[in-house]
């Protein structure tokens, strides 16, 4: 500019790509973050105990990194991948190799896809889908040996939490009701490509064998009320109007149709041993911060308060299974797999149920 200092313009920035690998962007968005330092795929291989005759399941192969590694290990490996690029990337590099036939790679959404039969599941899987996959792997039948999977550090902590713990949860009662859960080890975000914004965890899952046969409705129901305000005694959150009008309207609904009133188990003379259920605790230690404000959610309504007639009689049914078992003064957050069972067999024997 004439008399004066001429302005440098700024270059534009140019668009922000995702990092490469083999030709392809990843694109976070989609969870696609690859795992590439190669010492951290042999530990978690070495840590799944694969043996020569399994068919290993792995979900969200990406470009292969850890797939190769299970070929080599393994019978057989069937690859679940969404994003059709990265489906023609495994293909191309592992076409003419030896390991091509024993390759299976199906295209699609995981959680929509019927999966076939497998031995072990070892996959770093996309942080957005881990709660309905864990439970849709837990699901799965016939039952597998275990699961190795790569987790948000959060949610793996979640799975692993032990009563007491400020991560314990509804979360990890239903986990742990299905399976074993034991952390492996920790994973610094700096190991993938692209490096997501937190560390993650790999946990192993065990499907438990026999399986804890509860009603699915039921056992839900119940630990939704219990983990409404899980730092709340179990009197006070049986107290409230809402959960009390729930309940009796359950009850009256179950009698007016004659339905027999049974527990949740198979036995229901109160001398069910629920002590076997109890979880290892081995490897599933945590630090947490004991100073963790309540993690709460207020419900609808104040304590119901010694009302007249049948909404009277029915707390103090309610209260009663309580006492009963001695968990009136007892907190969600520090109560067992095995003490949440005793005490919906409590409920369901006295004819209380929560679907």
């Amino acid at each position: 500019m004439a008399g004066g200092k001429m302005k440098r313009e700024k270059p534009k920035a140019s668009a922000k790509t995702a990092p490469y690998q083999g030709g392809i962007s990843f694109h976070k968005s989609k969870g696609q973050h690859i795992l590439k330092n190669p010492m951290l795929v042999d530990s978690i291989v070495q840590k799944s105990g694969i043996k020569s005759t399994d068919v290993i399941l792995e979900i969200g192969p990406g470009t292969g990194n850890l797939t190769k590694k299970l070929l080599e290990c393994g019978k057989m490996v069937i690859a679940v991948e969404l994003d059709p690029r990265m489906v023609l990337e495994l293909q191309r590099r592992f076409q003419d190799t030896p390991y091509s036939s024993r390759l299976k790679v199906i295209q699609g959404d995981v959680l929509k896809t019927e999966l076939p039969y497998f031995d072990i599941c070892v996959a770093n899987i996309p942080y957005q889908i881990s709660s309905p996959l864990t439970f849709k792997l837990l699901n799965h039948q016939p039952s597998f040996r275990c699961a190795i999977i790569m987790f948000q550090r959060e949610f793996a902590m979640r799975l692993v939490a032990q009563p007491g713990d400020k991560l314990y949860c509804r979360l990890t009662v239903n986990t742990q009701l299905l399976s074993r859960v034991s952390h492996l080890l920790k994973v610094g975000k700096n190991n993938f490509r692209p490096p997501p914004k937190v560390d993650s965890s790999v946990v192993r899952i065990e499907p438990r064998k026999p399986r804890i046969e509860v009603k699915q409705k039921e056992w839900d129901g119940f630990l939704r009320i219990c983990f409404n305000r899980k730092n709340k005694t179990l009197g006070s959150i049986f107290r409230q109007k809402s959960v009390l009008s729930l309940l009796e309207k359950n009850y009256k609904t179950l009698c007016a149709l004659n339905i027999p009133q049974q527990g949740s188990a198979d036995k229901d003379d109160g001398d069910f041993d629920y002590s076997r259920f109890g979880n290892s605790n081995e490897d599933q230690t945590m630090e947490v911060d004991d100073d963790g404000a309540d993690e709460e959610m207020d419900m609808d309504g104040s304590d119901a308060e010694g009302g007249e007639g049948e909404a009277s009689e029915f707390k103090d049914k309610v209260m009663g299974v309580l006492k009963e078992g001695d968990f009136e003064e007892k907190r969600s957050s520090k109560l067992s797999l095995q003490e949440f069972l005793y005490l919906l067999s409590l409920f369901n024997k006295a004819g209380i149920h929560f679907s």
